[in-house]
């Protein structure tokens, strides 16, 4: 079980998918009496249950005071979108639409016709709308480049607005002259930073999350991949 505040999350693991439920179902059992015992009412359709996994197969459900808690293909626990396949698409595309609703809010302040100085601008940018999307970045970092790519679109769109800059000054042109690093390069410097803090972390179970332990059928990045 994971807890944090008022967010809770039960998690059961096994290559089969009909015994990581059972698992699922009897700890659901367990949390029930002890809801009963303590008088406290839960409603199991504000839960949402979700599996990890690349198969297509059906799974069973999971009962809570014989409800069936909502299958769903994708669910948000701490801020972050959980996709069935953890391709983190859906996360990706969640902050594009957060970060174009902040600039649209706040394009006064940072375009063209902003009395503000290029620095500061860019302090702006540093502090208000790059934190929305590094959010999570050491595990989402691990998603494809097309997924990526839309972070990085973002970027040198703002890049572009603050310093006004014609067609013909390049990308990678703004990212030097302003020394703003690009995503991929931000999504490296974040990993490496959380490796080196969880490999001397008093919990063991942490100082183990960048072993690797899985095997190479799948061709896709890990994020022990990204600490390098």
């Amino acid at each position: 079980m994971a807890t944090f505040a008022d967010d809770t999350a039960t998690l059961s693991s096994d290559p089969d998918p009909v015994r990581a439920t059972e698992k699922l179902q009897h700890h659901s059992n367990l949390l029930q009496n002890r809801l009963e015992q303590w008088r406290i009412k839960v409603n199991p359709t504000k839960s949402s249950q979700v599996t990890f996994t690349t198969r297509r197969d059906i799974f069973p459900p999971v009962n809570l005071h014989n409800t069936h808690i909502p299958v769903k293909k994708e669910v948000k626990y701490l801020g972050l979108h959980l996709d069935e396949k953890l391709t983190w698409k859906t996360q990706i595309k969640a902050k594009r639409c957060q970060l174009e609703r902040k600039l649209k809010n706040m394009s006064w302040l940072i375009n063209i016709r902003s009395q503000l100085s290029l620095d500061s601008k860019l302090t702006v940018y540093k502090t208000i709308l790059r934190p929305i999307w590094t959010y999570g970045i050491e595990l989402w970092g691990y998603s494809k480049p097309s997924n990526t790519k839309i972070l990085q679109t973002f970027q040198s769109k703002v890049l572009r607005m603050i310093s006004s800059a014609p067609r013909h000054v390049s990308n990678p042109n703004l990212h030097n002259n302003f020394e703003i690093p690009y995503v991929t390069e931000v999504i490296r410097i974040n990993t490496n930073k959380y490796k080196n803090r969880s490999t001397v972390h008093s919990n063991q179970l942490i100082r183990t999350l960048f072993n690797p332990s899985v095997d190479g059928l799948l061709k896709r990045l890990w994020p022990e991949d990204l600490a390098q």
